[in-house]
Order: structure tokens, then sequence, then C-alpha cells
């Protein structure tokens, strides 16, 4: 794992390099070799940061990669408060920034930082999809969009130094892998679903079907090593158990390479996932999980991410504990780098 007091550069989704040359008074940060933007900053008094001088890119864009590299330097820190000339009308009207009660100070908050999409998401568009109410098998639920294709998410992880990234199931080119992650006794004695390739192309092509779960692939520096299952609550299995809202989204979770388990390895890709389900739609207020009551390694992990158990369940097939993530809790929480 990388050590983040040694930080001097972080890539960024769209390819480029965010390199930093910071002393105890100065960040001087450049994207792709080109200066950016260079701060002023008081890390004793914990006083407000200053711009120096800004190079060529709209401050806005500036105004974010500095407070990227702040927030990812540092996980603890909560705020910075910057000291401006001007207003950031750009910054303030994206909430990247907000008002304080003293003229000329500005605050960027790391709960509404990582709020912000546009960075991380790939080809996920529903969070200005509208609502319409219909009724699907009985349940009333909200119209859902189209599900994206490719790539959804992508992050650059500080702590690990690696990319995690999230790409949306194609079947054909991952059934030998998800069929051979099923096959593992490690994997089938939770999941329950070992058998044949067929058996497994006719598994993803029901859930490809279905408007209501999304099959997500995630990978390590671009190398497949986990599947997942996004699904809208409220039409889900889950929702008798418990008052599920419209825009809840619950996760099933399978780590099938054995070289990325690891309590390091889970913090990095459930909080990705995470991540990506309350960037995808603003109106998800929970992500939902149902592990079995007796799997007490991944309630255990769920639980350092923030989830709390609510209770246990009894579906037909399993035990189950009901975990909850509030967005509230995770961004709150979130110690994203």
């Amino acid at each position: 794992m990388s050590n983040l007091n040694d930080l001097t550069a972080l890539a960024l989704p769209s390819g480029s390099q965010l390199v930093a040359d910071a002393t105890e008074s100065r960040l001087s940060l450049s994207l792709d070799g080109q200066p950016l933007i260079r701060l002023r900053l008081d890390r004793e008094a914990k006083g407000p940061i200053q711009i120096d001088e800004r190079f060529a890119l709209p401050p806005g864009q500036a105004l974010w990669a500095a407070c990227y590299w702040l927030f990812a330097r540092d996980p603890e820190c909560q705020q910075l408060t910057w000291q401006l000339d001007q207003p950031p009308t750009e910054a303030l009207l994206s909430g990247l920034l907000v008002n304080t009660d003293v003229p000329g100070e500005y605050r960027c908050e790391r709960t509404l930082f990582w709020q912000l999409p546009q960075s991380w998401l790939g080809a996920s568009l529903t969070g200005s999809y509208p609502q319409q109410m219909v009724i699907s098998a009985g349940k009333r639920h909200p119209l859902r969009p189209l599900k994206p294709r490719g790539e959804v998410y992508r992050r650059f992880d500080a702590r690990l130094g690696a990319w995690i990234s999230l790409r949306t199931v194609e079947i054909e080119e991952d059934l030998p892998r998800f069929n051979r992650w099923q096959n593992s006794p490690r994997v089938a004695s939770f999941w329950q679903e070992e058998g044949s390739i067929e058996k497994h192309r006719e598994y993803l092509s029901k859930l490809d079907a279905d408007p209501h779960s999304l099959t997500l692939i995630g990978c390590f520096d671009d190398q497949p090593f986990a599947y997942f299952e996004a699904y809208w609550a409220k039409e889900d299995r889950i929702a008798p158990f418990y008052e599920a809202d419209n825009y809840d989204r619950g996760i099933h979770m399978l780590v099938g390479e054995e070289d990325h388990r690891g309590p390091h390895k889970v913090a990095s890709w459930l909080s990705a996932l995470v991540h990506y389900l309350f960037l995808d739609d603003p109106r998800t207020q929970r992500v939902v999980a149902e592990p079995r009551a007796d799997n007490a390694k991944m309630i255990g992990h769920m639980q350092n991410q923030c989830f709390h158990c609510e209770k246990e369940f009894d579906f037909p097939h399993k035990r189950a504990a009901l975990m909850i993530l509030g967005r509230e809790r995770f961004f709150d929480r979130c110690k994203l780098a």
C-alpha cells in the first residue's frame, strides 16, 4: 500500500496526471507537465488557502484539482477553507465550494466533494433520468433507465497505488471467468451457483434482460477480479423485508481472484462500488445488502465501511443479515483517497 505522506502524483480518469510540488507553506500543481495552480498553505494554523497564481485552466477546474489532491493527501481532512479575491461562481454553482460568513472566504466540504459525479462516472448517466411510476410484477416503482454499457466508474486509489474501476459484464467475454469463480469451493459455499458454462450463460443472460439488475466486473489496474450485482431494491425479493425506498440500491458481491482478497482490497472495492451507486442517481439514499447471516467475515468488512446490521431475516434459501448504509453516513465518514 502507498504511503499518502509521500504522495506527489495522482492519475485522473481522463488519463491526465496531476503532479504536486509541496512544502509546508506552498503547493504547486501541474497537469500533464503544464503549470496549473500555485497555493499558499497555513498547515499549522489551518488558516485559509490562498492562490498565488493560477494558470491556463478555468478556475473551477483548477480549484477542483487542488481540492482533490489535498483531500487525497489527507483522508482525515473534512473541509478546506479558501480565501479568494473573486467569487468562484462556477465552483459555487456546482457545490465544489460553499459560502461562509466571512467575506472572501469559501469552504470545500469533503462530503460535497465526493458527491460530484463528473470525474468518476463513465457511461452511467441515470442521475438526470425523469421519474414516472409504473407497475411491474405487481410492484409499483419508478420506470428505470436503460442500463449502461462499458465502463461506469474509474478512480485512482491513492492508498493502493492502483486504479479501481467498474464495467458492465460482457457475457461471452466474461463467461469463462464467471464460471471459474462460481465453481471455486470458497465462492460456492456462499453463492451456491456452481455449474456448467451453459448454466452460467443462462444466469447472466436472465440478469442482462432484467431492467432492475446491473451486472458489473470489478477491476484493479484493468485486471478483472470480482463480480458484482447491483439492483433496485423496490423490485427485488428483499423489498418485503424492509421499507424499501424508490431509489434504494442493493448489492451482491463476489471476489473471484485469490490474490485480490484481504481487508485493504475490500475497503477499496466496496467503497468504490457504493460510491458509484450513490453517484449514479442522487436520489439514492441507501445501499443495502443481504449476505448470509453466518458470513461473519463479509459482515465485518461491511461494518468497517460503515454499513450497519438492521436485523436478520429468512429468505427461502438462507438466513440473511440486512446490511444498510445511508448516503449521509457514507459521505460523512468516507475515507476515499
